[in-house]
């Protein structure tokens, strides 16, 4: 049995498919409840106004949206911050903005990835894609 703290309220629990206790998992679906209830009312909602109306988090709204519960077809003026900047975004996880200061940086810091790729474009990755690639890393290993 593998044991571990709840990263939302403390309490000790048996982890099993989620990453949470079964106490929050409960709180988190009644927040996802109460935000799907007030957007199908108020379509027109933006992410201040919901979190404001429902006492939900913009972190875990941000999170709903991301897993796929909270959909932003149907409500067009709902947008969850760029994770660098904070800028209010409809896709990806940072604005262009910062994707492209990212990929600026990349750049730097290798200076003779533009030539290889000038040079064989077919073989060289494209530069985006190293990005995202540096980006998985980062990720897994917080």
């Amino acid at each position: 049995m593998d044991l571990d703290n709840c990263p939302r309220c403390g309490k000790l629990f048996a982890k099993n498919f989620r990453d949470v206790c079964p106490a929050c998992i409960k709180a988190i679906d009644n927040e996802y409840t109460l935000c799907a209830d007030y957007l199908r009312k108020h379509k027109g909602a933006n992410i201040t106004e919901l979190t404001e109306a429902t006492d939900v988090s913009i972190k875990q709204i941000t999170k709903f949206i991301k897993e796929g519960r909270i959909s932003l077809i149907g409500a067009p003026n709902l947008m969850y911050p760029c994770e660098m900047c904070g800028t209010l975004i409809r896709e990806h996880n940072k604005c262009d903005s910062c994707r492209a200061k990212l990929l600026q940086e990349v750049n730097k810091v290798r200076p003779d990835q533009p030539a290889k790729e000038q040079a064989d474009p077919a073989k060289a990755p494209s530069s985006v894609a190293s990005v995202y690639r540096i980006m998985d890393r980062t990720t897994r290993n917080k």
